[in-house]
């Protein structure tokens, strides 16, 4: 079973030097620029809440949906495991009317390659608690880059790649993915059921790449505490 490897960096100039890995994996506070690279985001240190955490938003608006906004953890390989953090979204004072405060993770991010296609689960905060019951049931995410938008899945597929969850905009809420081959499991706070499942991951059982910290149009978002663990053995 492929493991996860991390590339060790050399220390020059302000770059980057991943923490060596044990058998457990990586473990980042998010505190600091440096843990993670941008792909068409900005990234800032800010306090929200009690801590010093990451703002991620994208570097400009209306690119699209469900497109390779993020920012990623370079020299990273992961296939199948689990990721962990914290994230709160919510919506730019000039977010636009279809925004959701969309954030999330993305994860076997092909950097290496340069192609930065992925795959992605996020929540939508402000759909958590809508009168809407619509709306509610598309509380969270799956979707595939390049090719597999919220949209087209909605419409190939309606219900089959998003579900309900309680959200509250801003506050913080902790993700779990665990992926395993062609499958990802979405675990929302200490719940310990999966809120969504998904079979037939667009990218492949076999794709593998980094893990990144995912905002859509309008997101205000946060993020703290990552951690990415291999398989149990």
């Amino acid at each position: 079973m492929r493991v996860i490897r991390i590339a060790i960096l050399a220390i020059a100039l302000g770059r980057l030097m991943l923490p060596a890995t044990a058998a457990d994996g990586i473990t980042l506070s998010l505190s600091d620029v440096s843990q993670v690279r941008p792909r068409n985001v900005t990234v800032a240190v800010v306090r929200h809440g009690d801590s010093e955490v990451l703002q991620v938003r994208q570097t400009r608006p209306h690119r699209g949906f469900d497109t390779d906004t993020f920012a990623y953890v370079p020299g990273l390989d992961f296939h199948d495991g689990t990721i962990e953090l914290d994230v709160a979204g919510s919506l730019l004072p000039d977010a636009p009317g279809d925004a959701r405060g969309f954030i999330g993770i993305a994860f076997r991010i092909d950097a290496e390659g340069e192609s930065f296609a992925c795959e992605g689960i996020y929540i939508r905060p402000t759909n958590g608690r809508a009168q809407d019951q619509l709306r509610r049931n598309r509380s969270t995410q799956y979707f595939s880059y390049p090719g597999y938008d919220f949209d087209r899945l909605r419409r190939e597929a309606p219900g089959r790649y998003e579900s309900y969850v309680d959200l509250v905009p801003g506050e913080w809420t902790r993700l779990r993915v665990e992926v395993a081959g062609a499958t990802a499991r979405l675990f929302v706070g200490n719940a310990d059921q999966p809120t969504l499942i998904v079979t037939d991951l667009k990218r492949g059982a076999n794709a593998h790449g980094t893990v990144g910290l995912f905002v859509g149009n309008g997101t205000d978002g946060h993020f703290r505490n990552l951690s990415v663990r291999p398989p149990r053995s």
